[in-house]
């Protein structure tokens, strides 16, 4: 299995350095009935599986080699296209919140304040009184959109001013 799995990455590896190696600009692509924004950009084959209709088979009509791809390489290719925006969204949001990890959450923080938590987190978070951002993203149950709740929270709240 492990043979087939390495196999299987080092062909699809291939494939997408294919994909973003073949490139045209919008009027190539429109001879070739792909309608792309005409700013002058060339998309890769990688950029254009992106679009809602456009698949391997339909890249394969401009650029042959990529009637060669095995169906499985392929499939994959346009699930990655497809998905690309999500992952690098998510991944901006990862590393957003390892830059937010160590934030240190006041110990006199009122959870109950934060309107966009659940009942069931803003307990749970009370009765655990995280000192980080990080401590309270382990806290069983605690969810990424309760740690932005909370965060947004932390970095809105005016600074407590000294007596």
């Amino acid at each position: 299995r492990a043979r087939t799995f390495a196999g299987k990455m080092t062909a699809l590896d291939a494939a997408r350095r294919l994909a973003a190696e073949l490139r045209l600009s919008p009027t190539a692509l429109r001879r070739h009935g792909i309608a792309v924004n005409a700013d002058g950009v060339a998309r890769s084959a990688a950029e254009l599986l992106a679009h809602p209709g456009i698949d391997v088979a339909r890249l394969a009509a401009v650029w042959p080699e990529l009637a060669a791809l095995p169906a499985a390489i392929a499939e994959q290719l346009e699930i990655d296209a497809r998905y690309a925006g999500y992952l690098d969204r998510q991944a901006r949001d990862i590393a957003a919140f390892r830059r937010d990890e160590a934030l240190q959450l006041p110990p006199s923080l009122d959870y109950a304040a934060i309107g966009s938590l659940s009942a069931e987190i803003r307990g749970k978070l009370a009765a655990a009184r995280p000192a980080t951002l990080g401590a309270a993203a382990r806290i069983s149950g605690v969810t990424p959109a309760a740690l932005v709740a909370l965060l947004q929270y932390v970095k809105r709240r005016p600074e407590p001013r000294a007596a």
